[in-house]
């Protein structure tokens, strides 16, 4: 048998792949784009309804769903490529979330109907629901289960926006255009509607512009029928916008801002308790196997998915640039210096189009956390890279490549930022020499 394994598309992952493409470039050109973030379109950076709906009849969202169900009956390395096309052109929106709604409530998780509709919880788990400041989301479920289950069957065909909030997480993204959200704790999966999350949410500046961002207290789940509570920073005070003016806090500072103002990086808040990751539960690294650990890989693979593209994105900006532009009567292309940043961008898009790939094919936890690094690492160097071909004009407020750096930023610290997915690789490094011994 050979050793070797084909990571070659199929003619229909190709087709997949031309269709998003296309249908993005019909629906979400550059110039839906810049309405977004330059604030000329009337809802602004909010997600455009009609084109969440279109996203939807297209099976965006359907993509992982059972045919039986009304969806397209494919799997995680096919939403993985629908993704990569999403990140390349820049689609705001709660993508990942909405996706995973809808996946759940194919496979059952997440009950129709029922008095728990809208609530998965580990089996055997006393773990209760994540709420906001004491409201009673599980009455809510419980009230109104067939409401609840028609919402989650409304992600399935685009009609509903769903946001997520991991438990140690408090930054949510568009929380004010999501009709609900999806509630991580450590073992329990919950359904709850945006309007409890939102009364305690505070919005807050976004790097990105078309990124709209709001904080919240970190919560953690409850012993079934005990009253939910807030928790405050481990150790710490609650993160602040910087003052105006002030330095990012990581990266370079942050240039093409409008009217010379510069935007302030927040970045996403979490809370890291002695023997748990920063998502609250417990850091077992590959033996972490619960359901909600389950979706938080998942996210995290998409959202890689969506840093490949945008790394992709960007090495076709910087070389259309270096052909176009000319100096001393030459395209800059011709000079040694911009063609090595141009290789050095695919170099670092390929290598983590090969790891995304995989990792979409074999589903572990070390593969994802090695995706999430380099699709991390290759869209944010590769966008600064490509700023750097462009040379100034590639600093201003009209280009587009600062967009990707900014995206680039937000993605990187959401679901499992470096040092987690450091974490997650050498937790499989240690299990497999402890197993060697």
């Amino acid at each position: 048998m050979s050793g070797t394994v084909d990571f070659q598309l199929t003619d229909d992952q190709r087709a997949l792949k031309a269709g998003m493409r296309e249908l993005l470039e019909r629906r979400f050109p550059r110039s839906r784009l810049r309405a977004a973030v330059d604030g000329e379109a009337e809802r602004g950076a909010e997600v455009d309804r009609e084109l969440w709906r279109e996203l939807g009849a297209a099976g965006l969202f359907a993509l992982r769903v059972p045919e039986s169900a009304g969806g397209v009956g494919l799997g995680l390395p096919e939403a993985v490529l629908a993704f990569e096309e999403a990140g390349r052109a820049l689609l705001p929106g709660p993508l990942a979330a909405t996706e995973l709604t809808a996946h759940l409530s194919a496979a059952g998780w997440l009950a129709d109907g029922d008095a728990a509709a809208g609530r998965w919880v580990a089996e055997g788990s006393a773990a209760g629901a994540l709420v906001a400041d004491g409201d009673a989301a599980a009455g809510w479920l419980a009230d109104g289960g067939s409401a609840a289950g028609a919402l989650v069957a409304g992600a399935v065909r685009g009609e509903a926006v769903v946001t997520a909030l991991d438990q140690g997480d408090a930054l949510v993204e568009h929380l004010a255009s999501a009709d609900a959200v999806l509630a991580l704790g450590a073992t329990a999966v919950e359904v709850i509607p945006a309007g409890a999350v939102a009364r305690s949410a505070e919005s807050i500046r976004s790097v990105d512009p078309a990124t709209l961002l709001h904080r919240t207290a970190p919560y953690r789940t409850a012993p079934h029928g005990a009253a939910p509570q807030r928790e405050a920073p481990h150790g710490a005070a609650p993160q602040r916008e910087a003052p105006h003016g002030a330095a990012p806090q990581r990266e370079a500072p942050q240039r093409g801002a409008p009217h010379g103002t510069a935007p302030t990086r927040v970045a996403p808040h979490r809370t890291a308790v002695a023997g748990t990751g920063a998502s609250g539960a417990a850091t077992t690294g590959v033996a972490a196997s619960g359901p909600a650990d389950r979706l938080r890989r998942e996210a995290a693979l998409l959202t890689a998915a969506q840093q490949l593209g945008s790394a992709s994105r960007t090495v076709e900006l910087a070389v259309e640039h270096a052909k176009r532009r000319t100096q001393f009567g030459r395209p800059i292309g011709a000079f040694q210096a911009v063609q090595h940043l141009c290789a050095g961008m695919l170099v670092r898009a390929e290598s983590a189009r090969s790891v995304v790939y995989a990792a979409a094919v074999t589903e572990e936890p070390g593969d994802i956390a090695a995706a999430k690094l380099l699709a991390d690492e290759a869209a944010v160097r590769n966008a600064r890279d490509c700023l750097q071909v462009h040379g100034g004009m590639g600093f201003t407020w009209e280009a587009d490549v600062h967009l990707h750096l900014k995206r680039a930023w937000v993605r990187a610290g959401q679901w499992q930022c470096a040092a987690e997915a450091e974490e997650e690789l050498a937790a499989g490094l240690l299990s497999t020499v402890g197993a060697c011994l």
